[in-house]
């Protein structure tokens, strides 16, 4: 493919994402345009992905709500409930997996086009690709999730108790989805043979890796089932507990350095 072949629409979308990244004066060429439409049609499926997650919780938290606990709180679950979602969260795993699989899969095929190959010349492990303050943003917020939804649990309410668990299992689930991302982010091979695709890939890891640590369906899950049933001291915990988490990721975008700034310093890196 040329860039002559190159379609108008495939070129401006190349030019604007380039001129996003301080790299206005870079020239658009097919390896970017092929890779960046593959991203840009995984980050449609992967936005309804989410969503369709959190919609399939609430479904199964008011199907099996417990019987009679509108009562006197002590009603019983159905466990087939948790392990229709425990099912739902291997669905939501294997569905990531091959949305990251076809990525890959696309870069192969325009790398093997390339004359040469270029390597990165450090490695691009996760403190370079997503960063000290967001990793540890991340393991915070997964973890201050863990234990509110595990506070839930010792509330007597039979009810709040069942939602706590459907919450515990969403947020395993979106854990281990985080986790096989930002492997697949890590370790799929280098597709570049100048130091202006070096450049792009870098990039592209770390636009990945911020997508996939992002906590929106973390936030999200307890609207779908916990809130419903949890005391008020829970609620109120839950949204300054997300209040925080949004100023702090507030804070760390705009202390970040650039995406393309990352890049240029690990292309040029000696």
């Amino acid at each position: 493919m040329t860039d002559q072949s190159m379609r108008p629409t495939d070129r401006e979308r190349v030019s604007v994402w380039l001129a996003m990244h301080g790299l206005a004066d870079v020239r658009p060429t097919p390896l970017l345009a092929t890779r960046l439409a593959a991203r840009q049609r995984t980050r449609l499926a992967a936005a309804v992905l989410p969503a369709a997650f959190i919609i399939a919780v609430a479904l199964i938290y008011s199907v099996g709500q417990p019987a009679d606990a509108a009562v006197d709180g002590s009603g019983s679950y159905p466990h087939w409930s948790l392990l229709v979602l425990t099912l739902l969260v291997v669905g939501l795993v294997l569905a990531q997996s091959l949305l990251d699989g076809w990525v890959r899969r696309v870069d192969r095929r325009a790398g093997a086009m390339l004359p040469r190959r270029a390597a990165h010349p450090v490695r691009l492990g996760w403190r370079t690709v997503l960063g000290r303050p967001r990793a540890a943003f991340t393991v915070v917020t997964f973890a201050g999730a863990m234990v509110l939804a595990t506070g839930a649990l010792t509330v007597q309410d039979s009810t709040a108790r069942y939602a706590a668990l459907i919450l515990l299992i969403g947020l395993c689930g979106v854990a281990v989805g985080m986790v096989v991302q930002l492997r697949h982010i890590l370790t799929h091979p280098v597709v570049a043979d100048d130091e202006v695709s070096l450049t792009a890939d870098v990039i592209m890891r770390v636009e990945d890796a911020r997508d996939a640590t992002t906590p929106t369906v973390v936030w999200c899950l307890p609207v779908a089932s916990v809130l419903d049933a949890a005391p008020g001291w829970w609620i109120t915990a839950w949204i300054v507990f997300v209040a925080l988490g949004a100023v702090t990721l507030a804070l760390i975008t705009v202390w970040t350095a650039r995406n393309g700034t990352v890049a240029r310093h690990v292309a040029n890196a000696r």
